[in-house]
């Protein structure tokens, strides 16, 4: 590096903001009172900075303060970067301070209709300048957020511990019979997989973490599916139509409080707690919006 360059990062916001004070008032003593400053304090700011940049910038007499040719064309720069500073740091401490920022979060759309939105109204009513984005999809594509840098951290049903992400236990989910008011199987003590059998059943698309475990737990014998849906809202309207039976997780059943329907938690082997997972990239800190709404996401664990 050479001498100019090196004496060019010596320049303080505090020079600049002394020689923007004196440019405008041309006056020592009102000048270093503008600073809040004593007036050899500020002599010294301004010998300072006439030093850094290898030029005098301002001539000087008893009753005379005027810019020299080098100081009218620092002051072409100096009053607009002052002015970019005093943002920067603006913009900053209103980050750091949850004034200002953004987070985004990616998880199952079943907490996100059901759990989420509670939270949420309590994270906007403490920082109403924090804007919020939220991508209600399934695991893998919750996954695929967070490693490409579109969401902060997710909510999953994969325990994702890579050398990408890292990954800690958040909740369980238990699983439930949703059928109609009144159906034949809810006489029965226990339900066991083949209990199921007869009846027609409304699946989860295969690839939703809520499919897998079913199937997993019912194997080697088949349900009668006779549809597959995406949303667990199309699963209710079926299954209150009197399409079929389903099974779905417990944080869901808020989709399924209705007068014509009936839940009924399932205790199967192989059909225990799902759980659940928050994830988030290991090389990368949170910005202060979102360890904010990380920690409460915590505490509010449901």
């Amino acid at each position: 590096m050479n001498d100019d360059s090196a004496s060019s990062t010596s320049i303080s916001s505090r020079q600049l903001q002394a020689f923007v004070a004196l440019a405008r008032l041309r006056s020592f003593t009102q000048a270093a009172v503008h600073c809040h400053l004593s007036q050899p304090a500020f002599s010294a700011l301004i010998q300072g900075l006439e030093a850094a940049v290898g030029a005098r910038l301002f001539e000087r007499s008893t009753r005379h303060v005027a810019l020299t040719v080098e100081g009218q064309v620092f002051e072409r720069s100096a009053a607009p970067l002052l002015a970019q500073l005093s943002q920067a740091l603006s913009e900053v401490r209103d980050h750091a301070q949850l004034r200002r920022g953004q987070v985004s979060l990616a998880l199952l759309p079943s907490l996100a209709a059901g759990w989420l939105p509670g939270l949420l109204s309590e994270f906007r009513s403490a920082h109403q300048g924090i804007a919020l984005q939220v991508a209600d999809v399934l695991s893998e594509p919750c996954l695929q957020r967070v490693r490409e840098g579109q969401a902060d951290f997710a909510i999953a049903a994969v325990r994702a511990d890579t050398p990408e992400l890292r990954a800690e236990p958040f909740a369980s989910d238990r699983f439930h019979l949703v059928c109609p008011q009144g159906h034949e199987l809810l006489s029965r003590t226990s339900l066991k997989p083949r209990d199921l059998l007869p009846f027609a059943f409304i699946h989860l698309a295969r690839h939703s973490s809520v499919r897998q475990l079913l199937d997993a737990a019912v194997h080697p014998l088949q349900l009668q599916t006779l549809m597959e849906v995406e949303q667990l809202a199309t699963v209710m309207g079926m299954v209150r139509a009197g399409l079929g039976l389903s099974v779905v997780p417990a944080f869901s059943l808020f989709h399924f409080r209705q007068p014509e329907l009936t839940t009924r938690e399932l205790r199967w082997r192989g059909l225990g707690d799902r759980q659940l997972f928050l994830v988030r990239r290991r090389d990368r800190e949170l910005s202060t919006a979102a360890q904010a709404l990380y920690e409460l996401v915590l505490r509010r664990r449901p």
